[in-house]
């Protein structure tokens, strides 16, 4: 379906909009119109018929009295015990099987009823921030703040242990905890990673030596014809680049290393004078080159950018005279070659430049730049105080806070006993930031608290805002300026600069390898699979570009700040060749293999990198077309409409049907009843029992919509032998058909989404579940996105400025 025809159809997706609001969004509270929910009215008549019997104050089943709550204020009061009363009766689980039994129908409005009687509470409640509990670093900040505070490039992290999954993520504060094989691997892992990061005794300087006969432009006449006595011969008056120079060869840098070159040359001119030689440095975006009047006065044919690094004079006319010339190569990056060649003679002269060896020593400090970086302090101070100046930024860094006197002392009294031991100072603190490495302040965030038992709403102190706010976009450590800003006491009226700042910075991937991932649930794409009979095409080159597509995807909304809406239906994506094919796309304008191309300049989607790419329709475009989210919300040998609509409901729409009744047999996949009827056919028939009725009724539609992708995310017109039915009826008549549809389902009342995703984005950002008291901040929130135009930065920014990210409460 084109967008012309969605616009024409406006009157139906208004149809859509009222089905959506019934069925999706269970707070009948909403209209500000209505009045508030009263438990005398449905919730207190449900409880005496079905629940008095065991729970009244005589005899009370689990010691649980139900009839004691008169009112909406007295339930409000023990929020906890509705909720599990609330869970209780969704599940089916109680009232037992021997006493009388709701229907699906009565148990479902009493739900509703209790849900709204806390909306209505939690809009009109006292603002709250809640607390978080103090938790250790998951392996991914573990391992990115590693990389940030000592600078080595591997994974440290893994022999950790995985970690738990709490309300969909894993920094979540209540499930992160700290078993006796995590502690020995944290010890391991500082031992590791400060043996890479600082080297006591250093390895010598590599040396590298090539007789000239290797060097470059080569040919099989170098050895035959240029080489004289070991030295080969560059001639001012030859024509071809092997002869006149300049010989040159590649090397691999260091970017910070400093080098030291050398060559041993004589040179004859047919004056009688002394040749002029020349060594230069090429390298493609080589920072400041030399001029090109500059490099026009160097005989012969040579790359550009360079840079002349030496002009000498060549005293030596013989090979017994041979002089060594030597410069050193100070560092700079983007280096690639060193050459050698002579100067231009005037018209009518000639020269002869005679090479024997290149040699590059280097880099001169063979420490690896950590060592470099950790260690450094002010010259000429004693020992002591250098252990003080080095350690005190360290720990600063490791602790995300400034240190204490008394921290800073302990510490640094053990390196003066293990140097004045006989170790060496590089040795002792080794072992010292070691030691910090395997300290609870470096391992756990700690957000101090100086009033623990007030109950006050109060400003976190700044160094924890840095922290939360740098773990939160980072998935790290705060950088210098977050943690000057603490200090100078200005971040948080800089917040939203630093915001901005932070966004831009590489670091900021994290949002997507971590937040993203999860609250899509993709990262279930790595253990998925599918029956190869059924699905030949599939295999792990096809698995690792569906996850890619949607990480870029993610991605270039984060980057470009677009609007979060297009996370449901967007014009674009991206694709290699293996996805393409698979999505039937030819080229970059989103034409169709096998089809005559409808637009013009397309270019062709090849090999493994990955293209920006326009889509022509709606059936793709979004998060729920692709074949990421396609693939984990289905089974190994079909689809799973039930799952597809779940994951819509949950991570989309925050409005998650309630857990299956027990005993609840699974849906046949026996050969004779495949072959017999459609899976939508099997489906509906399966969902005949009363019991399951009512939650199928909003997941089935939703994922009937999707039945057009098979379980890899491929297009499809038929279901094995059957036609695709992809239509659906929500419960006030509103039909609609396929992914387009659906797609504008959601964007009718856009606010449900961004609820959703402002919820699961809370939820990451403060490392606990959201809490009935987050319900005005979230409401705020969602009330500002419009005014943004829905930019995911704005979102971003709200979130951090609210009061559950900055304060704390006694909660």
């Amino acid at each position: 379906m084109d967008r012309i025809t969605v616009t024409r159809n406006r009157q139906r997706w208004l149809g859509i909009l009222i089905a959506i609001l019934m069925i999706c969004h269970t707070d009948p509270s909403v209209n500000a119109e209505d009045p508030p929910a009263d438990y005398k009215t449905l919730g207190k008549g449900f409880i005496e018929k079905y629940c008095s019997k065991c729970h009244s104050p005589e005899d009370p089943q689990a010691e649980l009295v139900l009839t004691r709550f008169s009112d909406s204020d007295s339930i409000v009061r023990e929020r906890k015990i509705w909720m599990n009363v609330m869970k209780q009766v969704q599940s089916a689980s109680m009232p037992p099987k021997e006493e009388q039994i709701p229907s699906s129908s009565e148990s479902e409005k009493f739900v509703d009823h209790i849900k709204a009687i806390f909306d209505n509470a939690d809009r009109k409640a006292k603002p709250q921030a809640g607390r978080v509990t103090m938790r250790r670093l998951n392996r991914l900040e573990y391992r990115n703040t590693i990389r940030d505070l000592v600078g080595v490039d591997f994974d440290p992290t893994s022999e950790f242990p995985s970690d738990d999954i709490g309300y969909g993520f894993d920094n979540i504060g209540d499930v992160l905890s700290l078993p006796p094989v995590l502690m020995e691997r944290y010890l391991d892992a500082a031992e590791g990673i400060l043996s890479r990061a600082i080297t006591p005794d250093p390895p010598s300087i590599p040396k590298r030596h090539l007789s000239s006969q290797y060097t470059e432009p080569a040919s099989g006449d170098v050895a035959t014809k240029l080489m004289e006595n070991g030295y080969r011969r560059l001639d001012t008056a030859a024509k071809e680049g092997i002869e006149t120079g300049p010989i040159n060869t590649l090397y691999q840098w260091e970017a910070s290393g400093e080098y030291t070159f050398r060559t041993k040359v004589y040179g004859i001119a047919s004056d009688g004078q002394n040749v002029q030689g020349v060594i230069l440095l090429y390298g493609k975006d080589l920072p400041n080159p030399s001029s090109d009047a500059e490099l026009e006065q160097i005989s012969g044919f040579f790359p550009k950018p360079a840079r002349i690094l030496k002009s000498f004079e060549v005293t030596a006319k013989s090979p017994d005279q041979a002089q060594v010339i030597e410069v050193n190569i100070p560092p700079m990056i983007n280096r690639e070659r060193v050459l050698i060649g002579q100067m231009k003679r005037p018209e009518g002269q000639s020269a002869k430049l005679f090479v024997e060896h290149l040699a590059l020593d280097g880099p001169l400090d063979t420490r690896p730049e950590s060592h470099r970086r950790l260690l450094a302090t002010t010259a000429g101070k004693p020992v002591s105080e250098q252990t003080r100046e080095a350690l005190g930024r360290f720990m600063r860094r490791a602790y995300r806070r400034n240190v204490a006197a008394e921290e800073l002392e302990r510490i640094s009294q053990w390196v003066d006993q293990m140097t004045a031991s006989g170790q060496k100072w590089e040795s002792a603190m080794q072992m010292a930031m070691q030691a910090v490495l395997c300290s609870p302040k470096f391992l756990f965030r700690v957000e101090l608290d100086d009033q623990p038992e007030s109950s006050q709403l109060r400003m976190l102190d700044p160094y924890s805002i840095a922290s939360r706010l740098s773990y939160f976009l980072w998935s790290s450590m705060p950088d210098d300026l977050l943690l000057d800003a603490a200090e100078n006491g200005t971040l948080v009226q800089e917040l939203p600069m630093h915001v901005q700042r932070m966004l831009a910075d590489a670091r900021s991937s994290a949002l997507v390898q971590s937040f993203a991932t999860q609250w899509l649930q993709i990262q279930r794409l790595e253990s998925f699979v599918v029956d190869a009979q059924s699905f030949p095409s599939f295999n792990p080159k096809l698995k690792s570009s569906m996850m890619r597509e949607t990480e870029l995807f993610f991605e270039s909304i984060l980057k470009e700040n677009r609007s979060v809406l297009e996370l449901v239906d967007s014009d674009y994506t991206f694709l290699n060749e293996t996805l393409a094919k698979h999505y039937g796309i030819a080229d970059t304008v989103g034409n169709r293999m096998g089809q005559p191309a409808s637009k013009p300049d397309g270019k062709p989607i090849q090999g493994d990198t990955f293209s920006r790419v326009s889509l022509q329709d709606r059936n793709r475009g979004g998060l729920i077309t692709q074949a990421s989210v396609l693939a984990v919300t289905s089974n190994p040998t079909r689809t799973s409409p039930v799952k597809r609509g779940r994951w819509i409901l949950e991570q989309l729409l925050g409005a998650p049907p309630p857990p299956p009744p027990p005993n609840v047999p699974e849906l046949s996949s026996k050969a004779e009843d495949v072959s017999t009827a459609s899976l939508r056919k099997r489906i509906e028939i399966h969902r005949q029992n009363p019991a399951c009725a009512n939650c199928h009724a909003k997941m089935d539609p939703i994922g009937f919509a999707l039945e057009n992708f098979d379980a890899t995310g491929a297009f499809r017109l038929k279901d094995g032998g059957f036609d695709i039915d992809a239509s659906g009826e929500f419960a006030d008549g509103s039909k609609f058909s396929g992914p387009a549809d659906l797609k504008s389902i959601i964007l009718s009342k856009p606010e449900d989404f961004v609820r959703c995703l402002t919820e699961k984005m809370l939820t990451y950002a403060l490392g606990r579940g959201v809490e009935y008291y987050d319900r005005p901040t979230i409401e705020k929130i969602v009330q500002a996105l419009p005014s943004l135009d829905y930019k995911i930065h704005g979102l971003i920014r709200e979130i951090v400025l609210s009061d559950p990210f900055l304060k704390r409460g006694k909660e």
